[in-house]
């Protein structure tokens, strides 16, 4: 028996099942969060079995990533308007059947298209878990419940390739997709029956021109991010998208403050609370999501791990921000330090991290798992409070459009750290190098002996010492930014 279509529960306790619930939408959100990165580990069979250009498999990768964050705002408004069960619902249904038709594909068009069917899914699936979870607990309860929200997302990222590594030794690539469609079944019928519905009163008043506006720019945006450090950031590819995103984005600000009922509104610009946690959050996942993209190019290609025993030696983050989510740890601490010094220290230990990473690569994994563990600890902490400091910012009934700046925000920073970062990286090597070539397999293969080999390989982790403590500055800048903005704001609201 499905549960009735019903407002908000009430704020002052939560739903009867909501821990079970919690668990449903989780789920849900484990088949999007695996699917980010477990077509990296598939690369090589993509090339040989399909005959996939290396075009071909940036789209493979891209088009998912493209479609998923130019929809969020769009997916989160649509489940506060027209419900936000029958939104999870929508999305388990299509990342279902893109991932049927991506299991069975038997060319590289067909792929990318089912891909980006499954980008579409993903939308919803990461708007609507979040907006599901605002409705179903208490506020109380809600700091621990993103907690556990966001604990999966780190374990979605870290388990993504070892499931892939694991799923290519026993069947063929189009298995990565086809155990999806178990989960995401099981998700389905959980759904239904266990899911209250529940959207915003004003459901009857589309943003049609709005929803628009903001897919078209933030696709350019985040496909100009994307283009830069392959095409080079002043190249026709990237100024191109650029230029549309600023002209598209502007026209979304200036249509959004003209109507009445505008799919995302910009006076939440205005509220302290919700600048410094949108801040703070574009710098943590640009720090955190650049680094991270490096030091795995670090551990395959300087110290030589295969894609597995990589991806088993970057789990300890991931596994230190499950670990103090689900004991409840991270929300305890969160609660005695307050919003803003959660953040802020939070952001501290994860720079602290990333520093240890820069200066102690050189001294072997032992110095490269310290570092981990500080950044899981500092995630654990910060990356629940910002989510729950932009939730909260944003009024009860618009949840959805707050799931959606919130996955926004961390696609645009962790893009832009994979592009920036890796700049910096290109920039230091190619100094450092004499060969031609500036990529690190390139340059390997063009050294004619083994001290030309060492020095090249030196010149590589002088580079991502660089990018890396890039990243721990502009991580520990947006604790000192989210922090002091959070404390005005909370002073703000007591006086």
């Amino acid at each position: 028996m499905t549960a009735p279509a019903t407002a908000p529960v009430p704020v002052t306790q939560g739903h009867p099942q909501r821990w079970l619930i919690l668990g449903v939408i989780c789920l849900a959100q484990l088949t999007v969060l695996l699917d980010n990165t477990i077509l990296n580990v598939a690369i090589p069979s993509l090339t040989r079995e399909l005959g996939a250009a290396t075009s071909d498999i940036q789209w493979m990768i891209n088009a998912y990533s493209l479609v998923q964050s130019g929809l969020l705002l769009t997916a989160g408004s649509a489940a506060d308007r027209y419900g936000r069960k029958k939104m999870l619902a929508a999305g388990l249904v299509l990342f279902g059947l893109g991932s049927l038709v991506a299991g069975l594909a038997d060319s590289t068009a067909q792929l990318i298209a089912a891909r980006a069917g499954m980008g579409v899914g993903g939308a919803l699936l990461m708007t609507t878990t979040l907006a599901v979870a605002m409705q179903i607990f208490a506020p109380d309860e809600q700091p621990r419940a993103i907690g556990i929200w966001a604990a999966v997302n780190s374990l979605g990222f870290a388990t993504g390739p070892l499931l892939g590594g694991f799923m290519l030794n026993h069947f063929w690539w189009g298995a990565i997709f086809l155990i999806n469609l178990p989960v995401a079944a099981l998700a389905l019928v959980a759904v239904v029956v266990l899911v209250p519905e529940s959207k915003n009163p004003q459901g009857n008043h589309p943003d049609l021109l709005g929803a628009l506006l903001s897919t078209i720019g933030m696709t350019s945006l985040v496909f100009a991010i994307i283009s830069g450090p392959e095409h080079g950031w002043t190249s026709g590819r990237v100024l191109t998208p650029a230029a549309v995103a600023v002209v598209v984005l502007a026209a979304f600000a200036w249509w959004e403050n003209r109507i009445p009922h505008p799919m995302l509104d910009m006076h939440f610009f205005r509220d302290r609370r919700f600048t410094g946690a949108v801040a703070g959050a574009v710098l943590i996942t640009f720090g955190m999501g650049g680094s991270l993209f490096l030091l795995t190019q670090h551990m395959q290609f300087v110290l030589g791990y295969g894609p597995l025993e990589a991806g088993l030696r970057t789990a300890p983050l991931a596994l230190m921000i499950v670990a103090l989510n689900f004991t409840g740890l991270s929300a305890k601490w969160s609660a005695r330090l307050g919003t803003p010094l959660s953040i802020g220290l939070g952001m501290a230990v994860m720079a602290a991290g990333l520093a240890s990473i820069a200066t102690l690569t050189g001294h072997g994994y032992p110095g490269t798992l310290l570092g981990l563990v500080l950044i899981g600890a500092g995630a654990a902490v910060a990356s629940p409070a910002m989510a729950h400091a932009i939730m909260s910012a944003i009024p009860r009934e618009k949840a959805g459009v707050g799931a959606g700046i919130n996955g926004t925000v961390a696609e645009f920073g962790q893009g832009l750290g994979v592009a920036v970062l890796g700049a910096v990286l290109n920039s230091r090597f190619a100094a450092g190098i004499s060969v031609a070539a500036v990529s690190l397999p390139g340059a390997l293969a063009q050294a004619g002996s083994g001290s030309e080999r060492a020095r090249i390989t030196e010149a590589f982790a002088s580079g991502l010492e660089s990018s890396q403590l890039v990243g721990a500055v502009a991580v520990l800048l947006g604790g000192v930014v989210a922090g002091v903005l959070l404390r005005r704001a909370e002073r703000e609201t007591v006086a």
